[in-house]
């Protein structure tokens, strides 16, 4: 007895391959975007830790938090005189790591520093959440 194989058109097989090529490449493409943000995070993270410390070695040497970022990077920056004029950091972040500018807010006595996350807005929740540090945070926080 003969068993007779139905063939499968070959357009239909093209297809079946370009559909299975299509779905591969949106998983990598999910999973690389994924671990991105991931890697976008851990930056922001240790951006701000920098940052931190630069700020609190700045409050050592001069009794006080600076009024902006800069100063840690250019002491005369901001026309205020400073007690130990150098350099807190070698080179100051000006973004996030999504291109989005910190927030510093410093009263000479406390100071908030964030990233507001994926989204640049304040509040979120996940890649969307604020990184911060604080006066009163320590540095592996």
């Amino acid at each position: 007895m003969r068993t007779l194989v139905k063939r499968v058109p070959i357009a239909a097989q093209i297809a079946a391959t370009a559909l299975a090529m299509l779905l591969v490449t949106l998983i990598v493409v999910r999973a690389i975007s994924h671990g991105t943000e991931e890697a976008r995070v851990s930056r922001a993270e240790a951006e701000i830790a920098i940052l931190k410390r630069a700020l609190d070695r700045y409050y050592l040497d001069n009794g006080t938090y600076p009024a902006a970022l800069d100063v840690l990077y250019n002491p005369f920056a901001s026309g205020t005189p400073v007690r130990y004029a150098r350099r807190y950091v070698s080179d100051l972040p000006q973004h996030d790591p999504w291109g989005n500018g910190f927030f510093y807010e410093s009263d000479g006595k406390m100071y908030v520093l964030k990233s507001f996350g994926a989204d640049g807005a304040p509040g979120g929740v996940g890649n969307d959440s604020d990184i911060a540090a604080d006066a009163n945070t320590t540095a592996a926080e």
